[in-house]
């Protein structure tokens, strides 16, 4: 990606982060993580696999908007890095 593709891409979702579903939706996931965050109620090792999968993806988009925060920083970064050489 380019710089300008790269700049909208960062705006798309600063503009889904700010969104009252967006909010709604962490909730959700909050919410589902707490209850799916145990391991008392798997009825065997496939489930808690599952559990655990379910709880990977979970963890990935309720640390999106940071993650996304970090990419930009280091992009910013490299940028004032090369400016400066």
């Amino acid at each position: 990606m380019d710089k300008k593709e790269l700049e909208q891409y960062h705006r798309s979702y600063e503009e889904m982060f700010r969104s009252e579903g967006w909010k709604n939706y962490l909730e959700d996931m909050n919410n589902s993580a707490e209850v799916l965050n145990s391991v008392e109620a798997c009825a065997d090792e496939k489930d808690l696999y599952f559990r655990k999968g379910q709880l990977a993806v979970m963890a990935h988009t309720l640390n999106l908007e940071g993650q996304i925060e970090v990419m930009k920083q280091q992009l910013s970064e490299e940028e004032d890095e090369l400016e400066v050489a």
